[in-house]
């Protein structure tokens, strides 16, 4: 028994330095360099083993980039509290995580340039799969509505997250200052996560 614990440990162990080879690569070298002789040096690990615990690199990709993304990683549940108000302060909740979550994710903002450069399996079924668990959670605030107004709903949200993503991709690629507000300074950054509210209350009050 203790020896089977072991080498699950140790199994465990392996794929994580995988995955922060992946992370690692990304942020210093960039996407192209993400191929199995590369992962496995990163990692220092034979890279018999991404085949071992992963099935390959491609599925290895797969686990990585899934463990970045905002909305694999919000579990809908306990969030009834916030839908007291038919899913207002949800909203703000949500948009205000996620421009913090993307600004310091680092290893996230080169998956989404990656994402835009370059066609995929890996990324079409992680965007999928996005899709997917944001529509679990599109739906916790739409179900209530008629589905014009929940149409128009989704526009709205899907302007402001797109906002999201660009902002913080922008400071980082090609300068901090948008619109006059340096996106680096935590006072500007508060700016826009104010007007997120200020829109989400708009469009509330107009739904």
């Amino acid at each position: 028994m203790e020896k089977n614990i072991g080498r699950t440990k140790s199994k465990e162990k392996s794929k994580q330095q995988f995955l922060d080879a992946v992370g690692t690569i990304l942020q210093t070298k960039g996407y192209k360099y993400l191929k199995v002789n590369e992962i496995a040096a990163t990692a220092g690990l034979d890279k018999k083993l991404i085949y071992n615990y992963f099935g390959g690199t491609e599925q290895l990709l797969d686990e990585y980039i899934q463990s970045q993304d905002f909305w694999s990683n919000v579990e809908p549940e306990g969030l009834t509290a916030l839908m007291s108000d038919g899913g207002k302060t949800f909203s703000k909740e949500m948009l205000s995580q996620q421009f913090e979550f993307v600004a310091q994710n680092k290893a996230l903002q080169k998956i989404l340039l990656w994402r835009l450069a370059e066609e995929r399996a890996s990324l079409r079924k992680i965007t999928d799969q996005q899709e997917e668990n944001g529509e679990i959670l599109l739906k916790i605030v739409t179900d209530g509505m008629t589905e014009e107004k929940a149409k128009n709903f989704r526009a709205v949200m899907a302007i402001l997250i797109s906002g999201i993503y660009y902002l913080n991709l922008y400071s980082e690629v090609n300068g901090s200052v948008f619109c006059g507000l340096d996106i680096k300074k935590e006072t500007d950054r508060s700016h826009i996560k104010n007007a997120l509210d200020f829109l989400v209350d708009q469009t509330f009050e107009t739904l």
